[in-house]
């Protein structure tokens, strides 16, 4: 999956599979996670945060199935 990187002190890049609805998210500390059945407009909420680590803990984390890659 492509990622694309983000602003934030605690996420570097982010990526998204609309055919999949999976959300892969790598940290500063380069460990990667994949969220599944994440909707498309809580991705583009992490991308267009001000905070993306507040809004992965607000928002994603604990919420959706992940898995570590």
């Amino acid at each position: 999956m492509e990622r694309t990187p983000i602003r934030s002190t605690n996420i570097k890049e982010v990526g998204f599979d609309k055919e999949t609805t999976t959300l892969e998210i790598m940290f500063t500390d380069g460990t990667v996670y994949r969220y599944f059945a994440v909707p498309e407009p809580i991705y583009v909420g992490l991308i267009r945060a001000p905070s993306a680590g507040q809004f992965f803990h607000r928002m994603i984390r604990e919420k959706y199935r992940f898995s570590r890659v």
